[in-house]
């Protein structure tokens, strides 16, 4: 397995894998935030557009998982980060972590559904940690362009460069 950039003439398959693994947010996330498809083109699209830069894990061609990285200034955003079904669980999205990890010379901080414990429980194990309340929600306002009904629902994890303040 590799990691490399995504192509643009890959963004359909980038899409299938996006759409094909947030099924795992099919009524777990509040069902006011779910749709279909998850991802739309247009979405894509804009997300390119504002710097996200995908970078995939290929075996033999087929590419198994997506993450995007994101400069925000001081710090840069994981972003999308998806592993197709039935390639997760094989070392997929620790290969694409470590290696968009590797891109930054600044803090990452991680945005994701408050519900997506199997995603949180990912970002721990690989040494994220959780940020507690007010300072997630101002993360998520500062960095993020998301509507107030996702920063609700949502949670921030930083890599060990972020200075977290210990929970109260």
């Amino acid at each position: 397995m590799r990691v490399r950039e995504v192509r643009p003439a890959e963004r359909e398959a980038l899409l299938a894998i996006v759409n094909d693994a947030a099924q795992a947010y099919r009524g777990v996330i509040p069902a006011d935030r779910w749709h279909e498809p998850y991802m739309p083109r247009e979405e894509l699209e804009a997300e390119i557009a504002a710097g996200v830069e995908f970078w995939g894990a290929d075996e033999g061609g087929r590419l198994l998982g997506v993450m995007g990285i994101q400069d925000r200034g001081e710090v840069a955003l994981v972003r999308h980060a998806y592993v197709a079904s039935d390639a997760q669980r094989k070392g997929v999205g620790r290969t694409l972590l470590v290696h968009v990890q590797g891109l930054a010379n600044k803090p990452l901080l991680v945005g994701t559904w408050a519900a997506a414990e199997w995603a949180i429980a990912f970002y721990r194990r690989n040494g994220y940690t959780l940020v507690a309340g007010e300072q997630k929600d101002a993360l998520l306002r500062k960095y993020w362009s998301i509507p107030e009904r996702q920063i609700e629902t949502s949670v921030v994890l930083a890599d060990q460069r972020y200075p977290v303040p210990p929970a109260r």
